[in-house]
């Protein structure tokens, strides 16, 4: 084996040491995990919607204990729950409405958030101060607390992410998006003191739209809040809150307290319609609201024609042009909805573009003038290689950056047409002057 090797001489004992050790843990992990069977298939999911659990399960193939753990769990059925399919704790505890309970017959509700305890099934005999616990562990996929992922398996609180896996800590933004970095929503707060008459008998608080999440309202008055929805389909509805209790209102669930002096309205979310939270003149004095809550920006700004740049490198211009487009309708709208959020800001119409520099290339200066008029010369010229930097700078740099082009040519041949030379012709005949001829 290579840990068992003779050390050549020169070779460090603190490596050989190092891969004696490597190779008895390797060993050591081989066989821990021989010792047990593959694992099983997985179980069925605890429920069928909301998020459940499933386990897989190996069986030790030594005689004696193996090390590790013979049960695993996932996630699944990690999709909503109608909403007529109610609170799966609930579900639980009125189970056991026909089971007596010291002889007597109870109508079970549940008890949630206990601190010490959140994965025991705790129940509260309606309309009476009496709470037991009904069982030692809820089944699994139970949600550990109403306002988080975690789940109980097995009696136990286990953490799992907004990206529904056990033991990740990925969360939710306050927009609802796993993840998110809280950008696509705004958080709209503020106060409404009522101004109510004899002639005036209600108003408008605050109008929360369609997909709004984590609402809070406060009464604090002798006034009375009640509610009117208007979903995407043009439904509209009221809901009057007379009660303290959880209301199922247009498919959001709607948690509402009422004391003599105030009343508190919290939604969770998000809303399935556009909620108006409207408020009835109950006694002579005025009453103050004061609410919160996180709205999704529905209408962005969306880029449509690009033309092209006018440099490919080094940075350049390009105009554009944008329109206003509903998310929920998935169709464009007057710019004024857009401009409506402050976070929305339109998009200029000529941007800069292809600002990486332009890579390095070779320049030359002009060729010289030929060394020869004719009969052929030579010229030359400078060649160096330069970089452009977004602001239109050149500089010269080290030749090694132009290495993947070829350098243009510093000497080349020129006028190497003949030089023009004179040629002597054939004498002509020899001609007798006149004055001899008799």
């Amino acid at each position: 084996m290579e840990c068992c090797r003779r050390a050549t001489p020169g070779t460090p004992l603190l490596f050989l040491a190092f891969l004696l050790l490597s190779s008895r843990t390797a060993r050591s992990e081989e066989d821990r995990d021989g010792l047990w069977d593959a694992w099983g298939p997985w179980s069925e999911c605890s429920r069928t919607c909301g998020g459940g659990a499933s386990y897989s399960l190996r069986r030790c193939l030594s005689n004696k204990s193996c090390e590790g753990r013979n049960i695993r769990y996932r996630t699944c059925s990690n999709v909503d729950c109608p909403p007529e399919a109610g609170d799966f704790r609930a579900q639980q505890c009125s189970a056991h409405n026909d089971v007596k309970h010291h002889g007597q017959f109870y109508e079970w509700l549940p008890v949630s958030n206990d601190p010490d305890n959140p994965c025991s099934l705790k129940c509260q005999a309606k309309g009476t101060t009496l709470v037991v616990e009904l069982a030692p562990k809820v089944l699994d996929g139970t949600r550990c607390y109403t306002e988080s992922l975690d789940m109980c398996i097995s009696g136990l609180c286990q953490i799992v992410g907004c990206d529904h896996q056990l033991g990740s800590t990925m969360k939710e933004d306050n927009c609802g998006v796993c993840n998110g970095d809280g950008s696509t929503c705004r958080l709209v707060r503020g106060q409404y003191k009522s101004q109510l008459s004899a002639t005036k008998l209600d108003d408008t608080v605050v109008a929360i739209p369609y997909g709004s999440r984590h609402i809070r309202l406060v009464l604090k008055g002798p006034d009375h809040l009640y509610l009117e929805t208007k979903t995407l389909q043009g439904a509209k509805g009221e809901s009057s809150l007379s009660s303290t209790g959880t209301f199922l209102v247009d498919n959001s669930s709607v948690d509402f307290q009422k004391f003599p002096d105030k009343e508190i309205l919290r939604m969770t979310g998000p809303l399935t319609a556009d909620f108006i939270v409207k408020i009835h003149n109950s006694g002579p004095a005025d009453s103050t609201v004061q609410f919160i809550f996180y709205q999704p920006i529905i209408h962005r700004w969306r880029e449509t024609d690009f033309f092209p740049c006018s440099a490919t490198c080094g940075g350049g211009y390009q105009l554009t042009s944008a329109e206003c487009y509903d998310l929920r309708s998935n169709r464009v709208v007057a710019d004024q909805y857009c401009h409506y959020y402050p976070e929305n800001i339109k998009p200029k119409p000529l941007q800069e573009c292809n600002l990486d520099p332009c890579p390095a290339r070779w320049e030359a200066t002009p060729w010289t003038a030929c060394s020869s008029s004719c009969g052929g010369g030579i010229q030359s010229r400078a060649v160096s290689c330069v970089e452009e930097d977004i602001q239109g700078h050149v500089t010269s740099v080290e030749e090694w950056k132009c290495m993947y082009t070829p350098k243009m040519p510093i000497v080349q041949p020129c006028n190497i047409f003949d030089c023009p030379k004179w040629l002597a012709q054939e004498w002509s005949p020899v001609t007798v002057p006149s004055f001899f001829v008799r």
